[in-house]
Formats: structure tokens, sequence, C-alpha cells
């Protein structure tokens, strides 16, 4: 952080950042619902890799309201690479039930990790906006948010991570992982008891412990939930990576997974991405492109 913090905005932040670093893990039930559903039942809209993209965020819970479902949890990345880090993050904190944390909100509290350039000086830009905010209760409503998130979420219906099981904030699993990295998918397995959800690759689709990797069209954006263990990716908001530039997220129903695809306003988004110098123009020019 830097000198414009007071000593009491210090404070709250270092028993945040102690808070985090002893309790990784939340076991979490859903707060009941306004019919007659049971928890079981509700659906859950699960997103993740918002990346600071207000235009594909606004359209993804606009559908969300639309199916007039009430619970909605993030898998993290709220932040890191677009030019709208404070708006997303506001949006997150007052829709969801809980937030992960990804790798570029852990860069964003704590420091950089194995980042390239644009990325790293895209996270030193959107820690400035957090720290410029002149309104200090609005300032510190986010920094604590963001220090709270846990690494993982122990859902009644499901884990939660950003990277994977064995390694929640920084690891990937990449569909190719199937062929080339075997041994790794099997340990990550052993850690699943039954559906873990993961993001950070932005790449949406179903692992499987065979091992095997099943893309959305694959299954026709429907995964039937079976007793089998699965890894599913919700894949990206703000930044897809799978040559689709649409948003990208999932929807828990009762006995399977929905795979949702929503275009938006991306050359709104590329255009504040090219007005900010210190966001690389690439970060934009890849969202045209969904890579």
């Amino acid at each position: 952080m830097n000198n414009q913090h007071d000593a009491e905005d210090l404070a709250s932040l270092s028993s945040v950042r102690q808070a985090h670093e002893h309790g990784d893990q939340t076991q979490i039930t859903p707060a009941p619902a306004s019919d007659d559903a049971t928890p079981q039942q509700q659906p859950i809209a699960i997103i993740s890799d918002i990346h600071g993209n207000l235009e594909a965020l606004s359209v993804v819970m606009e559908e969300i309201r639309r199916r007039n479902i009430k619970n909605i949890c993030c898998l993290g990345d709220v932040i890191g690479y677009g030019p709208n880090p404070l708006e997303c993050l506001d949006t997150v904190i007052e829709n969801c039930e809980f937030t992960i944390m990804g790798n570029h909100d852990f860069a964003i509290f704590y420091e950089p990790f194995n980042f390239n350039t644009a990325a790293e000086n895209a996270a030193y830009w959107t820690r400035q906006q957090f720290e410029s905010d002149p309104d200090r209760t609005r300032r510190n409503r986010r920094w604590r948010y963001l220090g709270g998130m846990q690494t993982r979420m122990m859902h009644e219906r499901f884990m939660a991570v950003h990277g994977s099981p064995r390694r929640p904030i920084n690891e990937y699993i990449f569909p190719d992982d199937i062929y080339s990295a075997s041994q790794k998918i099997a340990l990550i397995f052993e850690r699943v008891s039954h559906l873990c959800f993961v993001g950070h690759t932005h790449v949406p689709g179903v692992f499987v412990a065979q091992p095997d990797f099943y893309s959305p069209d694959d299954l026709n954006n429907r995964y039937d939930i079976t007793e089998e263990k699965a890894v599913i990716n919700v894949g990206s908001v703000g930044q897809p990576r799978d040559h689709d530039p649409r948003s990208s997220f999932v929807i828990l129903h009762p006995g399977h997974v929905e795979f949702i695809r929503l275009a938006y306003d991306i050359n709104t988004t590329v255009d504040k991405v090219r007005s900010i110098d210190a966001l690389d123009n690439f970060l934009g020019q890849r969202l045209l492109e969904g890579a």
C-alpha cells in the first residue's frame, strides 16, 4: 500500500490479511430463498474471471436477473487487465454470495506473482484506482472485501476454487493436460469429492477422472450430473480465451450444469482499454478475438 492510507486504513488492511492467512477455507450453506424451493433445488449462477470488464459483467448480471436467479457465486479474478475494476468489484460485492480469491485479486492485495509485463502493469494501475478513491468508507469496503476472499469454498453442493483444488490460486488445468499431464489430473481428482467448479484458464468445459475433457459444444451446453467426479470450468465473463469472444458462465441446476454464452459491447471495452496508457492495447484486442 502507499502512504496515502492513514493509520486506521492500514490497521484495517492488516486485520483482514491476518484473517485471510489463518483461514483459507469456509463452509457455506445457501441463504433461504423467497420461494418454496429447497437449497438443493435452487439454481445457482457461477461466474468467474470478470477482469474489470463492466460491459461483459452487466450483460451477464442482466441475464441472471432475467432468469430470476437469486444465488450467485464468483470464482475470482474480478479485477486485473480491464478498465473498470472498481465498478466490477462493487457489483460483485452487492450481488454475490461469495467470491473466491483469484491470482489477480491476490496481486492487487499483495503483489503480482509470475505476471508478464502487461499483466503486472495492469495490476499496479488497478491498485492505483483502489487507492485513489477519495471516499475512505468506499475505499476500505473494497479493500476489506478483497482481503476477505477465501482461497476455496466448500458449498453444500460443490467445492469452489479459482485455479485447482490442489493449488487454488495459481494452478491451471488445461484441456491438453488430459494427454500431457495425466498424473497431475489424477492428483487433482484425489482432492475432489464430487463437483468442483474452477476458472483461471478462461476455457469452459468439464474434466472427468478417466481423464477426459468435454467442451460445452461436445455437451450441447449441458452436463448431466451423476455420481461421477467432475471439475467444471465455468469460463470467463470478461476475457474468454476459447476463441469465442462472448461472455461465459454457468448455471447449476438440480441434476445438470448449463453453459451460457452472451454477446456484449466489446468495442466499448476495447476503446476504454486503449484510452488508458497503463493498459496494453493487446488487452483490448484479445477481447475481439476471444483469445
